[in-house]
């Protein structure tokens, strides 16, 4: 009976990480720009070894890629809203000074007039992150430029300030960093990489919201659920059937 109880505790171990991801993906339903990265399936692998030939042991099998699938887009009217779209990604500082990369397009002017998303990350430009001069009114064109004009004089054309860093990621696999940003995999952290064939455009005055599906998500919260009560009954089943075995063996007094 141990090699019952083995296994289902073996696979009740590996789940813990499939219900992180999804309960992960379900607390960013209405986070702009949140991108599901997480598959997960079980499989069954010999325990190669000391010990009987039949162990086996319940193993999880996971994909971490950013999923890149556009979520719904809401218009806003606000002018510095934008919403990333096809393959595009956005370069912003991470906390730890490195370039990582977004697809979060609520900006704002923060402290010291750099441009910041909703997270409080620097928005990066071609050669760093952005700064606005105090004081002016800043607008964002469809491929990332930035300008600024006067509020003052209404007829004047804006200057130019930078323009967003945004690459192409069609052909790009992109991972999740701890942090939630993401980054070019199999390249050291703080990596740029290479934009693909398609022009790098964004929407302004609109926000993309996250691409998880939530009635998805807790269709598979409840099936992971079950599947946890089935491997403890699994359990307490074995048990039950090594009492049973237990009582037969006993010699009667």
């Amino acid at each position: 009976m141990d090699r019952i109880v083995y296994t289902s505790h073996s696979a009740i171990s590996q789940m813990a990480l499939e219900r992180q991801a999804i309960v992960n993906e379900l607390a960013n339903v209405s986070t702009p720009g949140f991108k599901r990265s997480f598959d997960t399936a079980m499989r069954t692998v010999k325990v190669e070894g000391p010990g009987f030939q039949t162990r086996y042991q319940a193993q999880l099998v996971a994909r971490d890629k950013i999923d890149l699938a556009p979520g719904p887009l809401v218009v806003t009217g606000q002018p510095l809203d934008v919403a990333l779209q096809g393959n595009t990604v956005m370069g912003v500082q991470s906390a730890d000074g490195e370039l990582a990369f977004s697809r979060r397009g609520d900006l704002r002017v923060g402290r010291g007039g750099v441009l910041e998303d909703g997270s409080g990350r620097a928005v990066r430009g071609q050669g760093g992150p952005i700064t606005v001069p105090p004081g002016l009114q800043v607008s964002i064109g469809p491929d990332g430029t930035v300008y600024a004009r006067d509020p003052q004089q209404a007829n004047a054309a804006g200057t130019l300030v930078d323009q967003i860093l945004l690459r192409d990621a069609s052909r790009a696999t992109l991972v999740r960093r701890a942090d939630g940003l993401f980054t070019p995999a199999g390249k050291p952290a703080g990596s740029d990489f290479d934009s693909g064939p398609e022009q790098p455009q964004l929407t302004t005055g609109a926000l993309e919201g996250s691409n998880v599906n939530a009635v998805y998500g807790m269709s598979r919260m409840l099936d992971h659920a079950r599947s946890f009560e089935a491997q403890i009954r699994a359990i307490k089943e074995a048990r039950s059937l090594d009492e049973s075995g237990s009582t037969l063996m006993k010699t009667n007094p």
